[in-house]
Formats: structure tokens, sequence, C-alpha cells
């Protein structure tokens, strides 16, 4: 019997997720977010899923998108941060890339940038509230005129934000933030983007040119309460493992490390092979719901390394070998995730080399 935790990546519910986000944030085009290794899901794999669909990739960093070009996709590719050195550029005309510009290091080494490799792409990142990267409005227009100067950058100088609150459906951040964008972006004419997951969802006006989906695509959600499956996609992953013992244990007895849990009365303890060096949160809570075959039981004692425990009471039919289900379709990942004090997205992103990944077109 193997002891392997199993991530299933389902490459259908990948497409159905973008095809409805697509549908959701119509005209825009939709840039798919595939940094933090597709927030877990493998960059190459996801990728592959969806080249004849997505438009634009959007990583992170300049590796992702060698790693993309490399396996032979053209689309736009975004990259987040921008250049983290001067080098990064000439990489980056080499590759094809576009580049995201939020600092004042960044242009002294765009001015640089030689119109022979190509020109850059590039998309002028103002801060409209986040507090994180990108010029403030009052900047706009002068790093704007600069970048319009230069001879490696192509004219066509996008428009970007990031949203701060935008799950926040009825909050007053995100207006705001839209209110200065549009002002500090008046009178240019590029491509804008400014809606993440959450946008897509909850706030029309800010659809702009193109939007950039990340969570939504995975069928994750950072709503509070609701999951992506509420909005109408379908988790892309399965966190999947078998029991390999059931034991009983008398009332009184208490479970796992420092004996967090004591057993209400005689009862059968599962015990998984799976743990926080799989990447299932340690930080889950006694009560976390997992599923043992299609019974529901709850997690006791502490997450250890490699095993956790659990009550079958509510399964007293299960047996070593019975298939063993942390998350997925039928049990959202924000379900645990909540009782983790964490989001989906940090569960997701969290497998480690040992788990293994295989795919389902399903």
């Amino acid at each position: 019997m193997s002891r392997t935790t199993v991530a299933t990546i389902h490459l259908g519910a990948l497409r159905h997720n973008l095809a409805r986000i697509k549908a959701l944030a119509a005209p825009a085009k939709v840039m798919a977010v595939v940094k933090a290794d597709a927030y877990g899901h493998g960059l190459e794999r996801v990728a592959r899923a969806l080249n004849g669909d997505a438009e634009a990739f959007a990583v992170a960093a300049l590796g992702d998108g060698l790693r993309l070009r490399a396996a032979g996709h053209r689309q736009r590719i975004v990259v987040l941060s921008g250049p983290d050195q001067s080098g990064d550029i000439a990489e980056m005309q080499r590759l094809g890339l576009d580049a995201a510009i939020h600092h004042p290091a960044q242009l002294a080494w765009l001015a640089e940038a030689s119109a022979s490799r190509g020109r850059l792409r590039v998309w002028l990142k103002i801060d409209s509230g986040m507090h994180r990267l990108g010029f403030a409005p009052e900047e706009v227009a002068d790093v704007h005129a600069r970048l319009a100067a230069m001879p490696g950058i192509d004219p066509d100088i996008g428009l970007l934000t990031h949203f701060s609150d935008s799950e926040v459906f009825d909050g007053a951040q995100t207006p705001a933030q839209i209110a200065r964008f549009n002002a500090a972006t008046a009178s240019f004419s590029g491509p804008r983007s400014l809606s993440n997951s959450a946008a897509v969802l909850g706030w029309p006006d800010a659809r702009g040119d193109w939007v950039r989906t990340g969570g939504l695509l995975y069928g994750l959600s950072v709503v509070e309460g609701k999951s992506g499956a509420d909005f109408g996609f379908r988790p892309a992953m399965t966190l999947s493992t078998r029991l390999i013992a059931v034991n009983r244990v008398g009332k009184g007895e208490r479970i796992g490390y420092n004996g967090t849990w004591t057993c209400p009365e005689d009862m059968p303890i599962g015990v998984a092979a799976v743990g926080y060096g799989d990447g299932y949160p340690r930080s889950a809570k006694a009560g976390t719901p997992v599923l043992v075959g299609d019974r529901c039981v709850p997690l006791v004692g502490r997450v250890s390394m490699d095993l956790i425990t659990l009550d079958l009471r509510e399964a007293p039919q299960a047996k070593v070998g019975d298939r063993v289900t942390l998350w997925g379709p039928e049990l959202p990942a924000e379900t645990v995730a909540a009782q983790s004090a964490t989001i989906s997205y940090d569960l997701t992103c969290g497998m480690t080399r040992r788990v293994l990944f295989i795919e389902d077109e399903g």
C-alpha cells in the first residue's frame, strides 16, 4: 500500500473555470495567473491545459516566463513584478515578455534598454490604495511620459493597479481605488487592467480591458463564507490519501502530540497518511472535516509531519486502505482553510515535493 499523498489535478475543471471567467468578464480579455507554480497546481501542467484558450498568462517572476516560453507557449506573458535587476530587461526582450513597472529604480534600467532587441511591452503600475507596489497617482503622468520617450519601450503602455479589499463587495475601499485609478489614467489610451478574481465577481465597473484571475481559475474563493462552487466554479485539485490504521481507544485517553484531544468514550480512531510534511496545514483545528470514503468525520488531535488522526464514530465501517479526502469537489478547500486560520490559496500553494501529482481530464 502506498503512503503517498496524491494531488489530482482536474484539467476539465480548469477549462470550465476559464470559460466561466471569460463569460463574466466580457468584453475584457483574461490573463490566466499562473504564478506560484499555478497556485500549487503545476505551472506547465496548467498552461498546457489552457493553451488553446488563455489569451495571456501572468507570472510573478522572469523564471516562470522562461519556463512557459521553453514549453512552447506564445501568448503574452506578463511579469507582475517586472525586472528585479537591470540584467533582466534584455532577457525579457529576448523572450518577448511584458513587464510591470512599479519603481523608479526600474525606470533607470529601462532607459538603457536597446530597441535593437525588440521593444519591451510594459505595464505602468499605479498604487491606488494597496500601498505595496506602484507609483502614486500624482506621479503617473511624469512616469508615463518618461516611458513613452524611451526608444526601447513599446509605445502602447499598459496601465494596471491591484485591489486590497475587492472581496468585500459592499466596502468603500474598492470604489475609492477605482476612482483614483481612473483619475490618474484619464488622459492615456493604453490597455487597462484592474480586476483580480474577487473583483471579477463583485465589481463590474473594474473590468477594464484585461482581468487578472488566479483563484477562480483553480475553483477557489477568498470571499468569506463562500466557496468557488458557490459562484459556479469547479475545484481543480483533490488532495487525498489512505487510512493506514484504525485503532480502538478508550474513554479518557488523549490523542496525538501533547494530548490536545481526549476521547469522550471508547471509540475508533483512524490514522491517515498525510501531514504538514505534505502541505496539510498544521494549524487545522480539531473538528476540521475530512472525508473517509463518502462519510464526513472530524480531525482530532494535532496534525503531525506525516499523519493525522480522525474520529471515526460517524464511519464505523472504515478500514485500513480506505480513501481519505482532505479537500476537493466534495469538500471545499475553503472549508478546511477556515478551520486553519488561512485561505484556500495558502493550502494549494503549500503542496510539498513528496506529494504525487496526477492528472484527470474530468
